[in-house]
């Protein structure tokens, strides 16, 4: 309730308009792009707060040393041992099956800075918990964000990729300059029918 109260107060004085589809009801990986900033982790706040999303987010275990922990669990992070990236899977499938019904959010253009390809963990996760994958965006040009189209992956890989990048085309980011292109590694690779 209070999070509703605090994002109802936060779009009404914004300078950005929150321009979305309805919010999935069931688990979702939700894809937060073009990421640009640290304001994108406000503005998915924002986002999740309003349309009444219970969140979750995966960050390296740092960021959950000391004070930072409690708050950072409590908007939802999930700390990454990088040593062991393979129990976050094992813990997100747990919760799946427990019938928990949350967006599980990430970034897959990285860090907040021009790469050359997105990561492919969002693709890897959402076919192994049977996950559909929710376009989150952000768009200076129009000052706009929220949630674009649910959709489910069909393990096609540039056919999938292609459905996103239609979608992600127009969408320009907070810093324009350092939007990453959405396209894996393994989309260049000959047959492109594994991902990286």
């Amino acid at each position: 309730m209070l999070r509703r109260l605090v994002s109802r107060v936060y779009w009404a004085v914004s300078r950005w308009r929150l321009v979305s589809e309805p919010a999935p009801d069931r688990p979702t990986m939700l894809v937060g792009a073009p990421h640009t900033s640290n304001w994108d982790f406000v503005l998915m706040l924002g986002i999740a707060w309003r349309l009444g999303i219970d969140v979750r987010w995966l960050g390296k275990k740092s960021l959950f040393a000391g004070w930072r922990g409690p708050i950072m669990r409590a908007l939802g992070g999930i700390p990454v041992d990088r040593s062991d990236p393979g129990r976050v899977v094992g813990e997100v499938v747990d919760r799946v099956h427990s019938g928990e019904v949350f967006g599980l959010v990430v970034t897959p253009d990285g860090t907040r800075g021009a790469n050359e390809y997105w990561k492919s963990g969002f693709y890897r996760i959402a076919r192994e918990t049977g996950m559909p994958v929710t376009l989150g965006y952000v768009d200076r040009t129009t000052m706009t964000t929220g949630l674009g189209p649910t959709i489910e992956l069909t393990g096609d890989v540039p056919a999938d990729m292609d459905r996103i990048r239609a979608f992600y085309a127009d969408k320009a980011g907070l810093r324009p300059h350092l939007r990453t292109e959405p396209r894996l590694r393994s989309e260049d690779a000959v047959d492109g029918s594994e991902v990286d």
